[in-house]
Parts: C-alpha cells; sequence; structure tokens
C-alpha cells in the first residue's frame, strides 16, 4: 500500500471516531437532562424545618443523581391559601414559571380532622393544576403530633382518599414516623410538638429519596452538606451512624400493603 493510500486510510479512521465520539458526547449530554429532576415543594414549616427540599437534593448528589429542589413554603399555612394567595404565598406563580417533574403538597397535620371538607376541596384543585402543567402532584402525608399519636389514623386515611381520588402519589411520611415511635421510642423525630427534629427531616428525606428513585437508599451518608452562596461547604445534617442505618432500612423495606 502506498503512503498516500495509508494516509488516506488513517484520516478516514480518525473522522470515524471523531464522529463516533460526538455521538457519544451528545448522548451523554441528552441522557443527563433526561435525569435532571424537578421538583417544588409546596407547604409550610413541616417541610422546610430543618431544609428538607435541600437535604433531598444533597441525598440525591451522594449518589450521583440530579434532583433540583425549589420551595413555596409559608409558616401556618394550607394549601387553601397557597391556592388562593393568601399569607404571603406565591405558590400558583411558582406552579407556572418554571418546568416541574414533581410538586410536592403538604398541608396542616390538622386539616384532615378538623376541616376534611377544605383538605379535600383544595387538596383536589392542586392536583388538577398540577397535572395540567404535565408535572406529577404527590401528597406529603403528615404526621400525629408528638402529643397525640392517635391522630395519624384519621390522617392516613384522609391522605389515601385525596390520593384515590385524584391519582395523585403519595410519600407515606406520617406511617414512618407512627413506625419509628413504635421502634425506636429512643429516636425523636420531634424538635416541639409538631415540627420534624434533624432525625425527622433525615428520615423524610429518605423517604422522598426512595419514591423519586426507588433505589435503596442504604447507601446515603449519614452526614449531608451543600454549597452556599459563597461556594463553600455547609453543612445539613448530622446523624449517629447507627440510627441512620436504622432508618435506611425502615424506608427500605416499608410495606405500603398496611396503609390498605
Amino acid at each position: 500500500m502506498c503512503k498516500t493510500q495509508t494516509m488516506r486510510k488513517i484520516k478516514t479512521n480518525l473522522y470515524k471516531w471523531i464522529c463516533l465520539a460526538f455521538i457519544f458526547f451528545i448522548c451523554n449530554v441528552a441522557t443527563g437532562q433526561k435525569d435532571t429532576t424537578r421538583i417544588l415543594f409546596i407547604g409550610n414549616s413541616l417541610t422546610y424545618f430543618f431544609n428538607l427540599p435541600q437535604v433531598v437534593n444533597s441525598m440525591a448528589q451522594t449518589q450521583g443523581k440530579v434532583i433540583i429542589t425549589r420551595q413555596s413554603t409559608v409558616g401556618g399555612s394550607n394549601l387553601e391559601q397557597h391556592w388562593k394567595g393568601e399569607k404571603g404565598t406565591v405558590s400558583m406563580k411558582k406552579l407556572k414559571e418554571e418546568k416541574w417533574d414533581y410538586v410536592v403538597l403538604n398541608d396542616h397535620s390538622l386539616s384532615t380532622i378538623e376541616t376534611p371538607d377544605v383538605f379535600f376541596e383544595y387538596g383536589g384543585k392542586f392536583v388538577e393544576a398540577i397535572k395540567k402543567i404535565g408535572a406529577k402532584p404527590v401528597l406529603m402525608m403528615t404526621w400525629a403530633y408528638k402529643s397525640n399519636p392517635l391522630m395519624q389514623k384519621k390522617i392516613t386515611t384522609a391522605f389515601l382518599e385525596l390520593a384515590k381520588r385524584t391519582g395523585a402519589g403519595f410519600v407515606p411520611a406520617g406511617p414512618l414516623f407512627e413506625q419509628v415511635r413504635e421502634l425506636r421510642p429512643d429516636l425523636d423525630l420531634f424538635h416541639d410538638d409538631k415540627h420534624p427534629s434533624s432525625n425527622g427531616t433525615y428520615l423524610l428525606g429518605l423517604a422522598f429519596y426512595k419514591y423519586l428513585t426507588h433505589e435503596s437508599t442504604s447507601k446515603i451518608p449519614f452526614r449531608l452538606t451543600t454549597i452556599d452562596a459563597n461556594n463553600e461547604t455547609l453543612y445539613l445534617l448530622f446523624m449517629n451512624q447507627d440510627d441512620a442505618n436504622f432508618l435506611h432500612q425502615l424506608v427500605d423495606d416499608f410495606n405500603f400493603l398496611m396503609l390498605k
């Protein structure tokens, strides 16, 4: 083979490799975009205590996943107020101004007990609005207060009914809290009578990670960090390793049939 033919062959092969590399790059970019999940949390202090949205984001990052979380939360607010734009809420605006894959709805735990008609009305309205923008609605099934664990049965029943009526998904936060209180009463999930402690928020983060990825939580670390505005490490949560392992197993082994 002459020198000219050899050079031509080398150039042809090089061109093929460049094309293959370009295709591989494009596929990876496309896959990366597809694997990015965007979530809007709508709720109150039960959501923002110990930075639950950021905790979910951090857990995902530790597992090489991209879950972008944003929130529209106002302390003491309920879904009716979010729908009507009362109490300084801007949820309807945020719902429409960006593209979301999931929208998480959090109402008062007492709403299901004291004002069930309002709970169902505005929960249903939000689910319909979320579906219209092409996102998946997710109910954050709340928990009984520390002082009254008997609340949980009514809370669970109401959330399951709303999910059944609307086709919304749900994260069984309350039932998970209930199991921890039964199995590990020494592991305090509460900051006060109703808000989650750092332990409680870690459990919530695991539950959302499990729901969103359908993967085991066992490799999620017991210390979680994020990056602040100055590009420095900000520590979100510190867990005892044994407690974290217990919560991993609890979430991974949770039996949804018990809720039927």
